[in-house]
């Protein structure tokens, strides 16, 4: 019989071997075992032959292989019982063949694959009348089962190296591809398919902070700070992995922190269903992925972040540029806010400035809706802010400030804008939705006012001169100067126009009563007076002394008289101390030549009519009143 044992094992041994040679040493195939077990079957005269392996995921057993139709239901019979008893340590690493009792499912030798004094695998045998284990002795069975199973856990090992290479030829191939690409969401979705390849069964989701754009078909959630997930944000905090054990759910989770050499830019999380537990390898397997996608998203953020500053770098210099190229203010303001709405894609833009009366007004340039009645609640929460701090804000929702229901702007940026180190206003970004803008974005627009502070700075300067240059500082008319050169213009280019000359009666008496500050006064009332009576395109000016001007462009001579009547009575009734004005008015046509000097010629010669007929009246020149 010994030479009959030793024979059949020589047979085992040369089946193993020749699919070995057949298969070129790669036995992850799971045929191979069918062929094995075949091939056992045929040389121990068995009726079927069953391998069931432990999986360690889920604690259980489960069928590998068979040669007929024994089904996992047979777990829960003979070979269950039989772990039990291991579990109760009722069976000791020295059993090697076990003889089931008869009539139990007709399974009647069981083999146990043991490795480090666990139970792996079991063989389970049903055996024919003339099978050659029931022929066997108990010391000629243990001696089979033990080459038996050395032949198997051999075939299990290389199985499990051939399948170690392959993930991990898997994994150096993903390494390449995540080194071959810059892009951030290339890297997340090469992640998933990697696990979905490797554990086709598990559930995968990346948790990564807020900041992150909208990812297509990936399985993202937001890792949020004041979430119940203590496991993920421990993992994302110590950048160490991270296990959650759900018995009641009959599953395992594991966090791995996808972490680079400067920090942790995200969580992935993988939930192992009908599992209780993750084997260290798998672990190492998991480690190693989440690292190497770590450095690969590190890399990609770098590369956007170096893309990002030079575009930032060129937006800066192209304004400045542009900026430096003597715009007056209202382009200037008007090209700042087209730039800071396409780059930061800000709903509103407004540059809040205070004016020589340290009131806060907005420069034109700024959105229409800073000219509506809605703003007033935004301008307080500046004003309050900006007044305690005059330092930039950078708010994600405004509700956290502001506990009123009409907010409609909920993200907002106040940047100041300097003269030297004196602040002269603020630049203010809105937009609909609650934190819209990024800090990156925010340190733009910090940088961008900055750089272009001198550049507005200028323009305010220049257009301040300009204004000085053409304006009264007494009355804050234009000056005589800018209205010769308008009524010269408009001689050239338009149809026609009228001018009015006005002078206020018995001006010097005034002075002379009350002193010139209050002669002052009464020129800055009858000048006020004066522009609410005119329209924007219409030109108000200081003619010289108490003598002042208007030029309508355009308008007819009807038009002239009526506001001047219009002004003579307003002057009467409300000037304090009262005074009187009187007009003269007169029209200029394409129908003759004519020039600015004939035409104030004219009209100062129907004013020296009023004036001689008893003041306090309008006179057209060619017409008698």
């Amino acid at each position: 019989m010994k030479n009959k044992t030793a024979q059949m094992l020589n047979q085992l041994r040369m089946l193993f071997f020749q699919h070995m040679q057949t298969r070129q040493g790669e036995l992850h195939d799971e045929t191979f075992l069918e062929t094995f077990l075949l091939d056992s079957k045929e040389l121990l005269a068995m009726e079927e032959v069953t391998f069931f392996i432990f999986d360690e995921w889920k604690q259980q057993f489960y069928k590998e292989a068979s040669t007929g139709s024994l089904h996992d239901y047979i777990m829960e019979a003979p070979v269950q019982e039989y772990m039990e008893k291991i579990w109760r340590n009722q069976v000791g690493d020295g059993d090697l063949m076990v003889r089931m009792q008869a009539g139990v499912l007709d399974i009647h030798v069981v083999i146990p694959l043991w490795d480090n004094g666990k139970v792996i695998g079991v063989t389970a045998f049903k055996e024919r009348e003339d099978s050659v284990l029931s022929s066997l002795s108990m010391e000629e069975g243990a001696i089979f089962a033990n080459e038996f199973t050395t032949i198997l856990k051999t075939a299990i090992s290389i199985s499990k190296i051939s399948d170690d290479e392959r993930r991990y030829k898997q994994l150096f191939k993903v390494t390449e591809k995540f080194h071959s690409s810059m892009s951030r969401d290339a890297v997340l979705g090469e992640i998933i398919a990697t696990l979905h390849t490797v554990y086709p069964t598990f559930d995968y989701f990346l948790l990564l902070s807020h900041d992150h754009d909208g990812h297509a078909n990936l399985p993202i959630k937001e890792l949020e700070y004041n979430s119940d997930n203590v496991a993920a944000l421990q993992a994302y905090v110590s950048g160490n992995m991270e296990f959650e054990d759900q018995p009641s759910e009959n599953q395992s989770i594991l966090y791995a922190p996808l972490k680079g050499k400067q920090g942790v830019y995200g969580v992935l999380q993988i939930i192992a269903p009908k599992t209780l537990t993750f084997p260290k390898q798998e672990i190492e397997f998991i480690s190693l992925l989440a690292n190497t996608a770590g450095s690969a998203l590190e890399n990609a953020q770098l590369y956007q972040q170096s893309k990002r500053l030079v575009a930032d770098l060129q937006l800066i210099n192209e304004i400045s540029h542009h900026l430096n190229s003597n715009l007056r203010l209202d382009e200037t303001m008007e090209y700042m806010k087209r730039q800071i709405m396409e780059s930061f894609r800000a709903e509103e833009v407004g540059f809040m400035m205070l004016d020589r009366d340290d009131r806060w007004t907005f420069l034109s340039g700024s959105s229409d809706f800073f000219d509506s009645g809605e703003v007033g609640l935004y301008v307080s929460f500046l004003i309050d802010r900006l007044g305690q701090e005059k330092e930039s804000l950078f708010i994600g929702d405004l509700r956290v400030h502001c506990q009123d229901e009409g907010i409609r702007y909920l993200s907002l940026m106040a940047v100041p804008m300097l003269e030297g180190d004196e602040g002269k206003g603020f630049a203010v970004i809105l937009h609909t939705e609650a934190y819209f803008f990024s800090f990156d974005m925010f340190k733009l627009l910090r940088s961008l006012i900055h750089h272009s502070g001198m550049a507005m700075a200028n323009s305010m300067l220049r257009e301040e001169l300009e204004k000085m240059v053409i304006t009264d500082h007494l009355t804050q008319l234009h000056s005589r100067g800018f209205l010769d050169e308008r009524m010269s213009r408009s001689i050239e280019e338009d149809e026609g126009g009228t001018f009015i000359m006005i002078d206020i009666d018995n001006f010097k008496t005034i002075n002379d009563t009350y002193g010139h500050q209050v002669g002052d006064e009464i020129l800055i009332q009858v000048a006020n007076l004066l522009k609410h009576n005119i329209r924007d395109h219409d030109i108000g000016a200081r003619w010289g002394g108490e003598e002042l001007a208007i030029y309508l462009p355009r308008e007819p001579l009807e038009t002239g008289i009526r506001i001047a009547e219009r002004l003579k009575d307003k002057v009467r009734d409300i000037s304090n101390p009262g005074v009187t004005i009187s007009v003269g008015v007169t029209h200029w046509g394409k129908g003759r030549p004519d020039s600015v000097k004939e035409v104030v010629k004219r009209a100062d010669e129907a004013l020296y009519s009023a004036k001689n007929s008893g003041k306090d009246r309008v006179h057209v020149h060619g017409i008698l009143q």
